[in-house]
C-alpha cells in the first residue's frame, strides 16, 4: 500500500488532478474532525507546503507560481549593472534614512541635546565629520562624561577614527571633563600627532591642576626636536601658572625669544601676568605691567583687573578698570552699582555619578558621633568660626558637604572608580587634609572642584601641592 501510494505521488506532478485513491489514503491517515467540510485539495496543499516543494503544473498560470514565490522567498536579484531608471525609481530606503538622521543629529548637537543625539548615533547610523565635531564640543562638560565616552567608542568604530582634528578635539573634551587619564590614553595611542595634539594635552594638564605634567610634556617635545611655535609657549605659561612655577615661566619666556627666535606677542605678556596673579603675586603683576616695553593694551588691563578682583584688591581693580575703559569706552558698564556685602551661603557639594547629580548641604552636627582620628587625622578647628566649645567644633568639621558627598559616593559606586565632587565654596584646610587621607585609604582618585581650582587627590597627595 505504501509503495503504490509513493508511486502515484511521483507521477502526479505531471497531471493536473490528484487520484482519488491518494485522497482516501490521506483521509485515513489524517481523519478530518468535520467530514462534511472536508476538501482534499486544501489538505493536499497544506501538507505539500510543509514537506514537499510545490508541484510543477504547466497548465497553471505563471502568475500563481510567482505569487507563491514572493510570499516564501526573497525577490530574485538581477545580475550585472542595474538599470539607471529603475535604480532612481526605487532608491535604497536605508540610505535615505541615514542622511535624514545626520541632519537631525547635527541639529540636536547645536541645540545641546547630547543624550538624544548619542542615542540616535548608537543605533547604527553613520555620522560625518561635522556631527562628531559638534558632539565632542558639546560633551566638553563633566556632566556629559559618559556620553563623551560613548562618542569616543563610536568614533573609533567609524571610518574617521584616524582624523587628527577629531582626535585632538577628543583630547580637549577629556581635559574639560577632568579625565586626563583617558586623554593620555588617546594621546599615546595616536599614530600621528601634530603640535595641536601636544598643545591639547598641555592645556588639559594646566586646567586640571597638573602643571608639572604639562612641563614634563614640554621637555619631551624639546627632546624630540619638534618645531615649537607661539601657541606652544602659551600652553607652557598656562602649565607654569598651574604648577606655581614663576621662575620657570620667566626662563621659558627668555628661551622663546633667544633660542627659538619667537617675538613675544600681547598674548604672551597676558600669560605672564596671569601666572603672577594665579600664584598670588598681585603687586608684582602690577609692577610687571608698568615696566612693559609697550603701552599696555586692553587685554592686559582686563587680566590685571580680574587678578585684583580674585585677590580682593579693590583699589587695583578700580584703577585697572578705569584704564581699560579709557582705551575702549564701550566696555564701560553704565549700570554698575557698588557691590553689596556678600551674603553667607550654605556649603553645597555635588556628586557626579550614576548618570545623575546628587546635592549635599552642610548639616548640623549630631551628638555621640565618633571622631575619625584613625590614620593620623587630627581635626583643625581653626576653620570653625562659630563661638562653640572645642568638642562641638570637631563635630562640626565632620559634616561638611564635600565629606558627605564623598561618603555617599564611596558606598554607591564601584570600587576604584574616581569620584568627582563640585563645591560652590572654597574647600577648607581641614577637609583638604581629610580628603587626602581618604584617597589613600580607599585607593581611589577623588577629584574636587571648588570655586578656586581643581583638586586631584590620589595616594595621599593633592595636585595643588597644598596651595590654593
Amino acid at each position: 500500500m505504501t509503495d503504490s501510494t509513493s508511486h502515484k505521488l511521483t507521477t502526479s506532478s505531471s497531471s493536473s488532478s490528484i487520484p482519488n485513491h491518494f485522497h482516501q489514503t490521506q483521509q485515513q491517515q489524517h481523519p478530518n474532525p468535520n467530514p462534511q467540510h472536508f476538501n482534499p485539495n486544501n489538505q493536499w496543499h497544506q501538507n505539500q507546503n510543509q514537506y514537499y516543494p510545490p508541484p510543477q503544473n504547466p497548465n497553471n498560470n505563471n502568475n500563481q507560481w510567482q505569487q507563491q514565490q514572493s510570499q516564501n522567498y526573497p525577490p530574485p536579484q538581477r545580475r550585472g549593472p542595474p538599470n539607471n531608471n529603475q535604480w532612481q525609481q526605487h532608491p535604497p530606503p536605508q540610505q535615505v534614512m541615514v542622511q535624514t538622521q545626520q541632519v537631525d543629529l547635527l541639529s540636536l548637537c547645536k541645540e545641546g541635546k547630547v543624550k538624544e543625539a548619542v542615542e540616535i548615533l548608537g543605533n547604527g547610523y553613520n555620522a560625518d565629520f561635522n556631527v562628531f565635531y559638534e558632539l565632542l564640543n558639546v560633551c566638553g562638560n563633566p556632566k556629559y562624561l559618559d556620553e563623551g565616552k560613548k562618542v569616543h567608542s563610536l568614533l573609533f568604530k567609524s571610518q574617521m577614527r584616524g582624523d587628527l582634528v577629531l582626535l585632538n578635539n577628543l583630547i580637549e573634551m577629556y581635559g574639560k571633563c577632568e579625565s586626563m587619564n583617558e586623554a593620555k590614553q588617546v594621546f599615546e595611542r595616536m599614530l600621528d600627532r601634530d603640535l595641536d595634539s601636544w598643545h591639547a594635552m598641555m592645556n588639559g594638564y594646566a586646567a586640571n591642576g597638573l602643571g608639572d605634567d604639562g612641563l614634563h610634556l614640554f621637555e619631551e617635545m624639546r627632546k624630540l626636536g619638534l618645531k615649537l611655535n607661539e601657541k606652544t609657549f602659551l600652553a607652557v605659561f598656562a602649565a607654569c601658572g598651574s604648577a606655581d612655577a614663576i621662575e620657570e615661566c620667566f626662563l621659558h619666556f627668555d628661551l622663546m625669544k633667544n633660542e627659538y627666535g619667537i617675538s613675544p606677542s600681547v598674548e604672551h605678556y597676558v600669560g605672564i601676568v596671569d601666572v603672577l596673579g594665579k600664584c598670588g603675586y598681585v603687586t608684582e603683576a602690577e609692577e610687571y605691567v608698568e615696566k612693559m616695553p609697550f603701552e599696555p593694551t586692553v587685554e592686559i588691563w582686563e587680566t590685571l583687573m580680574k587678578v585684583a578682583r580674585v585677590h580682593g584688591d579693590i583699589d587695583l581693580e578700580d584703577r585697572a578698570e578705569e584704564l581699560m575703559v579709557g582705551l575702549v569706552p564701550s566696555l564701560a558698564n553704565p549700570k554698575k552699582i557698588p557691590t553689596p556685602p556678600p551674603k553667607k551661603r550654605s556649603a553645597i557639594s555635588l556628586l557626579d555619578g550614576k548618570n545623575r547629580v546628587n546635592e549635599y548641604r552642610h548639616l548640623p552636627p549630631y551628638k555621640n558621633e565618633e571622631k575619625p582620628k584613625e590614620q593620623g587625622y587630627v581635626p583643625d578647628t581653626r576653620y570653625v568660626l562659630h563661638d562653640i566649645d572645642q568638642e562641638a567644633k570637631e563635630q562640626a568639621l565632620l559634616y561638611h558637604s564635600e565629606r558627605l558627598a564623598i561618603a555617599y559616593g564611596l558606598i554607591s559606586t564601584p570600587a576604584r572608580m574616581p569620584l568627582r565632587i563640585i563645591k560652590n565654596l572654597r574647600i577648607c584646610g581641614d577637609c583638604h587634609n581629610a580628603i587626602k587621607i581618604m584617597a589613600k585609604i580607599v585607593g581611589r582618585e577623588l577629584i574636587v572642584r571648588d570655586n578656586k581650582r581643581f583638586h586631584h587627590f590620589k595616594d595621599g597627595k593633592c595636585s595643588c601641592g597644598d596651595y590654593w
